[in-house]
Parts: structure tokens; sequence; C-alpha cells
């Protein structure tokens, strides 16, 4: 069976990260110990000091290069839209759009113009978290259940002991990509939350698997504790402080702007408008829709260790450990390469001039993917922004970008890495894709032995239907439907096309015993057979 998709994206999203602090073999040139000190080193303290000094302008140099090399990635991968932002010393030098909003519409892309960001939602929410702690509201420490009485995993112990820290670090020992496979289906958040005792555990505290709800759980237990709503707490303490006037953690708000981009798949070739993903279920995760402009304004901040524009937003002691490695997210696969590190909400690396990177990316498989890049100790940021599924595009002119900054020149053909760890991303999924049909199937029993309704803890009541001959599966909240067509004996297929998690072409089996029915595609952390309890 392929690796569940869920698995490959959060493998993919911990590759893009490692590439996202520059974590190739790059040859430089190594200083001599009778070299002399730059004048930036002398009023560092050693962990501080770079391998590669930046020469005055090559930072405006790299700025000056940005038109071309988004418009190289364009026209390469024909994506529609997208925007990008530099900060430096405390300004926002650069802001531009680049294509269209919508393919197929003539309304451009400019720096105003409103993107979902996907999982860029996670650092600027880790700001917020920053904020409350800095005010004294709650700590990084602080155990999930002590805001969140309700919470609960499956392991008392670590129910009792899991921090919104690590919830955000997601080293909580949740499997990955936990309770994504249940929004799918129409659960809304309190029933994710509520469904986390069933999970089976990782390692506490020494594993790390990428959650969107294990994270959204700390963050609802940061408003819980600030007595406000979540989108509501994240305008009043970050969004509005900041200017971000076009910024917004609810989906009704990303709708409403007349200046937004449209999400894109690529469809034969061609990026198609398909359908909107909606992610106010785990919105602190993924749900923050912005201009680049204001991203940008959030990135002067997070440069000014918590201030902007002489203002104290977010206190710098609350905000260091957000910053700073707190899981190890890539282990190094061989003795000379850079590990790469997950802070609160933030990807924590070394580039190869060994300064520290902070980055995260972002992508909806429905049309969102995003990247930002600070190089921090070079007071220099870069965000891109695109309204097309992710294939490396805003990772790979952050990359370039920051090899321009830190080398004057760019060293790696940062597409075809990018484009390689996204290559599975789109990928279907199933055990059964690509296999031909059996030419001598066992054939099925009656069916209506196979009706009725069959029960999951985890997933709920699921109906079996026969309609006119033909079994039909009725599942979720949003009592979405699938056909089941016949493979061999008590098999049956059926097709999970579109939606977040599953791409075009996925295939899950039907497998069904005397007393249940087992789903292949629900099937990933062992949770997926269902008991039948009651006849159709």
């Amino acid at each position: 069976m392929r690796a569940p998709r869920r698995r490959r994206i959060g493998a993919a999203l911990a590759l893009v990260a490692t590439l996202s602090a520059g974590c190739v073999s790059v040859d430089t040139d190594s200083p001599t110990s009778s070299a002399p000190a730059s004048p930036e080193s002398r009023s560092l303290t050693p962990p501080q000091v770079a391998g590669v000094d930046i020469p005055d302008g090559q930072v405006d140099d790299a700025v000056g290069r940005l038109d071309d090399l988004a418009r190289e990635l364009m026209d390469r991968t024909a994506i529609p839209g997208m925007a990008v932002a530099v900060v430096h010393r405390g300004e926002i030098v650069y802001a531009k759009g680049f294509g269209v909003r919508e393919a197929g519409r003539d309304a451009a892309v400019d720096a105003d113009t409103v993107f979902q960001l996907a999982s860029m939602s996670k650092p600027l929410g880790a700001t917020v978290v920053a904020h409350q702690v800095g005010e004294g509201v709650i700590g990084w420490d602080t155990p999930v259940i002590e805001r969140l009485p309700g919470f609960a995993l499956a392991d008392p112990y670590v129910t009792s002991r899991v921090t919104v820290g690590d919830l955000y670090a997601h080293r909580s020992g949740l499997p990955d990509h936990a309770g994504d496979e249940l929004e799918d289906l129409g659960f809304d958040r309190e029933q994710v939350f509520d469904r986390f005792r069933l999970l089976p555990l990782g390692p506490f505290r020494d594993s790390y698997e990428y959650t969107n709800f294990g994270l959204t759980a700390a963050a609802q237990a940061v408003a819980d504790a600030s007595g406000a709503d979540w989108a509501d707490l994240s305008a009043r303490v970050l969004y509005e402080p900041l200017g971000m006037t076009s910024t917004s953690s609810r989906f009704e708000d990303y709708e409403a702007r007349p200046n937004r981009a449209v999400g894109h798949q690529l469809v034969d070739g061609d990026y198609v408008a398909r359908a909107v993903r909606d992610p106010d279920a785990q919105s602190p995760a993924g749900g923050v829709s912005a201009s680049v402009t204001d991203v940008a304004r959030w990135l002067t901040m997070l440069l000014g260790d918590g201030e902007y524009q002489g203002r104290r937003i977010v206190d710098a002691d609350a905000l260091l450990p957000a910053v700073s490695p707190q899981a190890v997210s890539s282990p190094p696969g061989t003795v000379d390469s850079r590990a790469g590190f997950y802070g609160y909400g933030f990807n924590v690396g070394t580039s190869p001039a060994g300064r520290v990177t902070l980055s995260h990316s972002g992508a909806f498989s429905l049309g969102a993917a995003t990247a930002f890049t600070a190089l921090p100790s070079a007071d220099v940021a870069i965000v891109a922004l695109t309204n097309a599924a992710p294939i490396g595009v805003p990772e790979t002119l952050a990359a370039e970008f920051a090899d321009l900054v830190q080398f004057g020149e760019i060293r790696e053909d940062w597409f075809a890495l990018y484009e390689k760890a996204f290559a599975s991303f789109d990928d279907p999924k199933g055990s059964l894709v690509g296999r031909p049909a059996p030419t001598n199937p066992a054939p099925a029993r009656p069916l209506g032995q196979y009706t009725g309704v069959y029960t999951s803890e985890y997933y709920g009541p699921a109906r079996i239907d026969d309609r006119a001959g033909t079994l039909v599966l009725t599942i979720g909240p949003a009592g979405q439907t699938y056909r089941l067509d016949h493979w061999d004996g008590d098999v049956f297929t059926f097709p999970i096309d579109g939606g977040e998690n599953a791409p075009d072409g996925t295939i899950s089996t039907a497998t069904f015993t005397p007393d249940g029915v087992t789903f292949e595609y629900w099937n990933e952390n062992g949770l997926g057979t269902f008991t039948r309890t009651g006849a159709s």
C-alpha cells in the first residue's frame, strides 16, 4: 500500500523545512584561524558568529533581482499568481504582485491581494500565544488540560502533562495529521478534540509528528484562558496593533475580500479553480488569510524581537522559545548533514553560511502554497504567497533570495530540489491504485447481506444501502456518499476524489466480514473497522 497522503505531506513539509534552512551540501570557503575578525563579528558572542559575512549592498542587490526571479518561476511553472515581499532593517523594501488572482480573468495580483496562508498560519498564531505568555495569561509550559478541561489523549499520564508548547512543537505523541481525516468528513473542532483519546500515541516528547488539530487544541486553550474566540484574540493582540487590516483567522472574512486570490489545482496541464478550502475547524493551524504586505509587517515585528515601529507588540522573552529549537523535525541522514528543528510554530535551522534561519511553508492541495524565510542575523526576511497547489514555487524563491543575500549568487537549482520534495503530494493513495481488476473474481454475497448500519467509536455511524442494485456508503456529519463497486468476494472498492487529503484517483477498499467492515482509507491509525449494529 502506498504511504498515506497525510504522512507523505508531513514528510514533504519536513524535507521542505530542511531545504528552507539551506541544509544541502554547498561548498564555502572556510576562514583560517588567522583571519581577521569582521566588524560585524566583533560585537557578537561566539554562537552568533556566521561563517560568511554579508558585504554592504548585497541585500539590496538580492532585492533587485526579485522581479526577474519571480517572473522566471511564473514562466517555468505557469502558476496563476504570486505576491512577494521583503523586509530589511525594519522596513518593507519590496512588495509586489505577479500574475492574476484567478485563471482566465484579468484581475491582477498586487501587494494587497489576500491569499490563504495555510500552515504559515502556525507561526503567526505562535506569536499570538507568545503575546499572551508575555501578559501572564498562560505559559508555554501550561498543561493544556488546565485550560481545556475536556481534553484527553489515550494515555492519562500524557493527558495530565502535555503542554501548550508540546502541541505547538508537534511532540505530544499524536499521530501525523491526527484529525484531518475527520475534518474531511464534516466533523467540527470539538468533535475532533473529543476523539483524540482514541488515537494511538507515539513516544511523548520523544517524537515529532506534525498535527494541525493538536496545535489547534493548544491555541484553543490559550483562547479560553484569554476569555476570547481565537480569531478575535488574534485580531486584538496581533493584527490590529500591526496594522494588518486585511488579515483574519476567519474563512468568511477571506471570502468577503474583493481583492482575494482564488486557489487553483493542476488539471490536465492547466491550472483550474475547482474548490475553496474552508479551514475554520483548524484555524490556528491553517486558517489565516492575509496580503503579502500584512505578512511583511508581521515579519518586521518578528525580526525586531517583538517590536514594531518603536512599539512593543510581543514580549521578547516570551517569543524566544517559539523561535528556538524545541524538537528535531528532520534528523540528519548522514554525519555531515545539518538537522532540522521545530520551535513553537516555527521551523528553525542553520544555513550553509552558518546563520540561523526561521521559516515555514503552507500548503493546501486545493490551491495554496506559501513560504517565508527569515535570517535574523542579517535582519532580512522574504515571504512569497501563491494561489496554486504546492509544487515548491514560494520555497524556491525564498531559497534563491537567501542564497543571493548570503553568497551573492544562487548556488543550487532550488526548484528542482523542491519539485522533487513535493512530487508525491498529488499521488493517489490506496493499495489497489494502478492494479487491474481480477479476471475471475469470487462472487459477492447477496447485497442485502451487506446493507445496514455500521459503527465506529472514532468515525461514528456509517450506513450502507442497496440503491437499485448498487451499494452506497453514507458516512460522517456531512453525509458524504460513496458508490461501492465489487472487486473480489467480500471486497468492494470506492473512489475518494477531491478534498484536501484525498488526491484525485484515490481508491479505498471496503472489506466486509460477517460482523463488520474495514475501510482502507480510514484505517491509517487502525481505527477504520466498523462493527455492524443494525439492519438496513
